[in-house]
């Protein structure tokens, strides 16, 4: 079965929620496609697609067929090493072979090549990289590998621009003519004769004419964008906001002309068209701008990388682009320096500043052995380090690729307007017709003594081109997004990172947090406290511990590394292990010169039968202490207890203190006694305690607890946060896994939320986010669904000018986007 393949592709000319459902609907229809997820705040489509049926120039192609743009860069690289023609044909095929190159095109009596790519899928460093693979060195010429989206952005936003200022100049004069016409404030040249008091003043019949001039070019220059996405729209089957505006501001501008013409009765409303225009045109520059501040926290993100790097090859510092470090490259990084990659430090010693990726506040101790990350800042000393992750692969580039995979997913709260968008447009151009058809036929017949203020045709019209104009797709398209992209990028900023917009949404809605005590309460870094034997003991407390420790020199347990550790400290020298074997949630065995040894739990001596020799009190006694009484067996006879204990996190009794005051319950698990764990937990104050829970057993415990309230109609939505690899199965069981940043890899990919930091704080933080984000939401979403359900009915019955009507549109969608924004200011 062939695998299939997943590309984001930076979507251009989306103005509302239809354009969002005829991209993905298009984008569906491809052979081999998946599935399509298309953001209108990020204006981004995530592709799953086969890629023996299909490929990206099919992809852009039918998203171009829809009527609609995928934004592309063009790097320009002078190619170095080129020795006659066949070498330029050579990279022109290696380039267009690479996943986002769209063309290549080399020329070898210039020595350059000039490639069109799309940003997102490919970058211009990847690009440099298969110049260096093909035997040729790449140098660029200009534009900076990651602003061609940016580019492409900035553009349109160009664009807006330019048909605003060009619709004002025409629009202003048009306005001030017609209101002074209707108002008398002309000179008198203007006027068939001096107007009255009351009325509209007729006019010079060439005065129309003026309107018509000022109007056409607002009309077919500034709005023909509306007219080109209306017709693109109704071709792929579907209709949006472009054809409201289009349809509105037509019929305002061709009855004019008839009246203009002399073949229809009434005034002209040039005006009305032109204002609706110019009005929405403003709406969406402001829109596009604002759109372009929820995206910030990106290009922080992005903006913390180090431009060079200072490294030594061939016992020679040279400084070269960070896009030039390989894995292996001994870096160099100066005090004040941002270290460029991730990497293992070899020598020096220095504090690292990591706030701007975990957001902890106090610089990190660094020395040999201690990996680094890049675009961290190196405070002190001088740091040496072995580059182990470069590009794509740093771990700045993967919460970059993760923040963005999460403000492009779709929330569930945004189903209901998805849904309503569908079929949002085809109801309102139902209800304009109707509003006409009410105006022009009924209320004659039902209130026959209704005074018109203009021709019964032209208020029938008005009222017609209100609805239109006032009906906002966009609110609706954007009310979700444009929070998630806000709320995502301010969780990356204070080291909280959301795999996906359900995850965001879903935390807000936690009623159980469970903690997992090693490595999330505690540090996870577990001392000997004690070494317990008797006078029944055969050894002493030192070979005790040396042949305990010869066994816990194959685990990977804390415990078992802590019995190692003070064995080390201590100066013993251990012997070797044979026959090893550890079972998990019991302990360790192993063959020490000739001696049959066993390290382990209460439960593990009982279930091998072994006598406790005595030691039930000292064990009772350890275990209320909140220490963790390791026995160790000898030939099958316990002849002493090494105690362990693990020092709790800073931060976590204030975290839980916290958890607590937003209203959650709180509960601890841990394979630890019940004594031992009870004691941990009346340090720090949770709830409840799952204690002697076996790892394969944790993920059953959350379970449990989801279903806890099942009997009241209401189910618990349980978090559970851990850090360990036997926290895995349990994170993917829980309705939100929080995996804490500093443990396993394997942790963090079970997890859909994970906390850069190991500080337990992070927490409260990421709740607290999901809450104002998802409150924020449901503000939008409310004033999107009720900026329609009351202003549409308003326009229906002729309390809404189209000019009034138009203003309120463009509103609404700049109040959905500055709502989300305020995201940014929150304290989580």
């Amino acid at each position: 079965m062939t695998d299939t393949k997943q590309l984001t592709l930076p979507i251009t000319g989306m103005t509302c929620a239809n354009c969002v459902a005829t991209v993905e609907r298009n984008l569906k229809k491809v052979n081999g496609v998946e599935n399509a997820v298309v953001n209108l705040s990020s204006e981004r489509a995530t592709v799953q697609f086969d890629p023996s049926l299909s490929a990206l120039p099919d992809l852009i192609a039918r998203v171009e067929r829809a009527g609609y743009g995928v934004a592309t860069g063009e790097a320009d690289l002078v190619i170095k090493r080129l020795a006659d023609d066949n070498d330029a044909r050579r990279l022109e095929k290696a380039l267009a072979k690479l996943d986002g190159v769209l063309e290549a095109q080399v020329t070898f009596t210039t020595e350059k090549a000039r490639v069109k790519y799309v940003p997102t899928v490919v970058s211009q460093a990847e690009i440099r990289e298969a110049v260096s693979r093909s035997g040729f060195e790449a140098m660029e010429l200009g534009g900076d590998a990651e602003d061609a989206e940016a580019k492409a952005r900035q553009h349109e936003i160009n664009t807006q621009r330019r048909l605003l200022i060009t619709g004002l100049i025409f629009t202003a004069p048009l306005f001030l003519l017609a209101m002074s016409r209707d108002f008398g404030l002309l000179p008198s040249f203007f006027y068939d004769a001096m107007p009255g008091m009351a009325g509209m003043a007729p006019a010079k019949w060439w005065f129309n004419w003026i309107l018509f001039a000022l109007g056409t070019p607002v009309q077919f220059y500034v709005g023909w964008q509306y007219y080109v996405g209306a017709y693109k729209a109704l071709r792929n089957g579907s209709a949006n906001m472009d054809v409201l505006i289009a349809m509105g501001t037509s019929a305002a501008y061709f009855y004019s002309i008839a009246v203009t013409l002399g073949i229809a009765p009434g005034s002209v409303y040039y005006e009305t068209a032109a204002v609706i225009i110019v009005l929405i045109r403003l709406g969406k520059f402001l829109e596009a701008r604002a759109k372009g501040h929820t995206s910030e926290a990106i290009k922080k993100l992005m903006g913390l990388r180090a431009k060079t790097a200072r490294i030594v090859r061939a016992g020679i510092e040279t400084e070269v682009p960070v896009d030039e470090v390989r894995v292996g490259d001994i870096v160099l990084v100066k005090p004040g320096e941002k270290i460029p990659v991730d990497g293992v430090v070899i020598e020096g010693r220095s504090a690292v500043d990591e706030a701007m990726l975990t957001g902890e506040s106090m610089p990190v101790e660094k020395g040999p052995g201690d990996p680094v990350i890049g675009a961290t800042l190196n405070k002190l000393g001088l740091l040496k380090f072995e580059a182990t992750k470069v590009g794509r692969e740093t771990a700045l580039a993967q919460i970059v690729r993760l923040v963005e995979d999460a403000q492009g997913s779709k929330a569930p709260i945004q189903k209901l307007a998805d849904q309503v968008s569908a079929v949002f447009v085809p109801i309102v151009i139902a209800i304009a017709v109707l509003t006409f058809a009410a105006w022009y036929f009924a209320v004659p017949l039902v209130f026959p003594n209704y005074q018109f203020t203009d021709s019964q045709f032209t208020t029938a019209l008005i009222n017609m081109v209100a609805v239109l104009v006032i009906a906002c797709p966009c609110a609706m398209g954007l009310a979700t997004p444009t929070a998630v992209m806000v709320g995502t990028g301010k969780g990356a900023e204070n080291g909280v990172l959301f795999k996906n917009s359900e995850a965001l949404e879903r935390a807000g809605n936690v009623s159980v947090v469970i903690l997992d005590k090693t490595g999330t309460i505690t540090k996870g870094q577990p001392a000997v406290t004690d070494i317990v034997i008797n006078n029944r003991s055969s050894v002493t407390g030192d070979v005790l511990l040396r042949l305990a420790a010869s066994v816990e020199k194959g685990s990977e347990h804390p415990l078992g590394e802590a019995i190692w550790a003070e064995a080390t400290t201590r100066g013993l020298s251990l012997a070797e292990a044979a026959g090893f074997k550890a079972e998990p949630g019991y302990g360790v065995q192993a063959e020490v010169e000739g001696r049959s040894v066993a390290v382990g739990n209460v439960r593990m001596m009982n279930a091998r039968g072994y006598s406790m020799n005595g030691f039930e009190s000292e064990i009772e006694r350890l275990q209320s202490e909140a220490k963790t009484a390791m026995l160790a067996a000898i030939d099958g006879k316990v002849e002493g207890i090494i105690a362990v204990a693990d020092t709790l996190k800073d931060g976590s009794i204030e975290a839980i203190a916290e958890l607590h005051r937003m209203g959650l319950k709180v509960a601890m698990i841990t394979g630890d006694n019940r004594k031992t764990a009870e004691a941990i937990a009346k340090q720090v104050g949770v709830d409840d305690v799952l204690a002697e829970v076996l790892p394969e057993g944790k993920s059953s415990e959350v379970k449990k607890l989801q279903a806890a309230n099942g009997q009241r109609s209401t189910i618990n939505v349980v978090a559970m946060v851990g850090d360990g690899v036997n926290d895995a199965p349990a994170l993917a069981q829980a309705d939100v896994g929080i995996a804490i940043g500093t443990g396993t890899d394997v942790a963090m990919a079970a997890a859909p939320v994970t906390l850069m930091s190991g500080d337990l704080r992070g927490v409260t933080r990421a709740i607290s986010l999901s809450r104002k984000t998802l409150g924020t939401i449901k503000q939008n979403l409310f004033w999107a669904f009720f900026y329609n359900v009351i202003l549409i009915p308003a326009a229906a019955l002729g309390f809404l000018n189209p000019m009034l009507a138009a203003g309120a549109m463009a509103f609404s969608s700049i109040f959905v986007v500055s709502n989300s924004l305020r995201l940014r200011g929150v304290k989580v």
